[in-house]
Formats: structure tokens, C-alpha cells, sequence
């Protein structure tokens, strides 16, 4: 990023929206958004197909056309210009090092037992989904990685979603004590969204899972003021933002169709117990186990393009 100003150029091609940098030339994201549980992400859009924002160029730097063109904002949260640089973003560093023993990547799941729409089991599921990574990652770039498959969010062989970012927390940070190699950290899932919506696209006759980068960022709205979310604190909140911003962009130079707006949200998840960690909503319920597959693939490359 060599100027100050960047701007984004919205163009229709054949459907799909391409965003232009005019320096460093970038593909960011299709604008379709749906919604996410209750909240309703944008009023303009169709929750079933695909659709074509077009406009005049958008300063990069303003946050309204960021809110509008680049990232979907829970209502719960804010946008707040400290926190949102994509000069920052773009130019940091996030590759990690590679050498030495020891993992280096570690992938768990907070919601282990969310499954797709045809999976027979919890093995193909998101934990299934998470040891085809692991398998991408160590066999295409020599990564060694850590997968973790407990399932947090079953308590006494019951599905508990309610604490089990809080059981995740202990386990996970002793992980990476244990094991200081780790660099980053993946909390892989998949959306629930309404039966009637697939969050699917299909590139050259094979379907794809949409991908979403998430991102919490423990600050919410009070009395009309966005304060800090008070207990949440999380140290690697920017890098957290650039690394979904770095993948979004990667993702989308395999296809611009295949991801969704970056969702901010107002707590921190688990995204506070490493530099460089990220957590990515892998299609939904309505989704076939095979677009999940196909779109990890994906993924994977995007990390060897921003962190190795």
C-alpha cells in the first residue's frame, strides 16, 4: 500500500463483484450476506442467491463504506476506526517459522459435534473437516499440525452449546503451553442457518461450501457508547483482524463467489489464547460434507499464500 488512500471498485462481472486496489490489484469478497441466527445482516440482499452491489469508488479508509461493501457488523458491536486499518492490515507480516520441531498449527473446534446436511457421524462433520486440513497442511506444505477433536460443546452426552467456549479455554491454552511450536491457532466451524438457505456456489461443475471469516472484537454497544466488553480483554485483537482481512483476500483469488463478508461481533470467542488465531464458519447445517471438503481445500491454500 503505497498511498494513504486506497479505494475499492465495484464492477459487475457476470454476477460476481470484484474489488480493484489501485495499486497492489485485489479481488475482495462477493457482497452477498445472509442472515446469522436472528440478526439480520442486510436488508438489500436476497438470502438465496448471490447479489451485485454497484456504486462509485470506496475510500478504503471511510468506515461507512467498509460497513456497507466489506464487512457485515453484529448490532451488538461497532466498527471502531483504532481498531480498522487496512493499510495495517495489509501489510503485516504473518507468516510463521516453519522450523524446528514441534507443532505449529493447531486446529480444535469449540462446536466439535456440528455436522452437514448428509453426515453420517461426527467424523464427518467439522472434525472431519479439521483432520482434512491437518492432512493439506502436513502432506502439501510439511506443516506439522495439532488436531484436537474433543467435542466442547457435549456435556454428560449431551449437546450443551451454552460454556463451551468457556471448557474450550482451559484446554486449549494448556495445549499451547504444552506445546510453544504453535504459532497459529484455528477454531474451525460451520453456520446454522435457516433450512430453506444454502450457503453453496458452484465453480467449474464443483460445489463449494461458502467460507466466512469471524471475528470478535470485545467491544459492544452501552448506553450508545462502543466500550470494551468488560472480562473479555484479548491482546491480539489486530492481528486476529488482519489475518481474516490477509485470508479473505486469498480466498477470494481462487473465486470471489466462494466467501462471505467478515462477520464482527462483539465478544472475543476464542480468539485470545494465541497471536494469529482465527475462526472460520465453514458453510452451514444445509451444506453436503463434500462442499465442506472442497472448500477446506481451498482454505488451505489461502494459509500457504498469508502464513507460510
Amino acid at each position: 500500500m503505497k498511498k494513504k488512500h486506497i479505494f475499492l471498485i465495484i464492477s459487475t462481472i457476470i454476477s460476481m463483484v470484484t474489488f480493484s486496489h489501485l495499486h497492489n490489484s485485489i479481488t475482495l469478497g462477493d457482497v452477498s450476506v445472509y442472515e446469522l441466527g436472528n440478526v439480520l445482516i442486510s436488508s438489500d440482499d436476497t438470502k438465496n442467491s448471490d447479489s451485485t452491489h454497484i456504486g462509485q469508488p470506496i475510500d478504503l479508509t471511510d468506515i461507512n463504506s467498509l460497513k456497507k461493501s466489506f464487512y457485515a457488523i453484529d448490532k451488538k458491536t461497532g466498527m471502531p476506526s483504532d481498531l480498522f486499518n487496512l493499510t495495517e492490515f495489509s501489510q503485516a507480516n504473518l507468516h510463521i517459522n516453519t522450523e524446528g520441531n514441534g507443532p505449529k498449527v493447531l486446529i480444535f473446534h469449540t462446536h466439535g459435534s456440528e455436522m452437514y446436511a448428509d453426515s453420517k457421524n461426527t467424523n464427518e462433520g467439522v472434525i472431519g473437516v479439521g483432520e482434512y486440513l491437518k492432512s493439506i497442511l502436513e502432506d502439501k506444505y510439511g506443516i506439522e499440525c495439532l488436531h484436537i477433536t474433543d467435542k466442547f460443546d457435549i456435556v454428560e452426552g449431551k449437546l450443551q452449546r451454552d460454556g463451551a467456549y468457556e471448557r474450550a479455554e482451559p484446554v486449549i491454552t494448556q495445549i499451547i503451553k504444552e506445546n510453544p511450536s504453535i504459532q497459529l491457532v484455528i477454531d474451525l466451524h460451520r453456520d446454522g442457518v435457516n433450512e430453506n438457505l444454502r450457503l453453496a456456489t458452484e465453480i467449474n461443475g464443483k460445489s463449494y461450501a461458502k467460507i466466512m471469516f469471524f471475528n470478535g472484537i470485545c467491544r459492544k454497544w452501552e448506553n450508545g457508547n462502543l466500550v470494551p466488553t468488560e472480562g473479555l480483554e484479548n491482546p491480539y485483537l489486530k492481528t486476529n483482524l488482519a489475518l481474516s482481512f490477509q485470508m479473505q483476500y486469498a480466498v477470494t483469488q481462487f473465486n470471489s463467489n466462494i466467501t462471505r463478508k467478515i462477520y464482527i461481533n462483539a465478544y472475543r470467542y476464542s480468539l485470545h489464547m494465541k497471536d494469529k488465531s482465527m475462526l472460520i464458519e465453514l458453510g452451514a447445517q444445509t451444506n453436503t460434507y463434500e462442499e465442506a471438503l472442497n472448500s477446506i481445500e481451498v482454505v488451505a491454500d489461502a494459509l500457504g499464500k498469508v502464513c507460510f
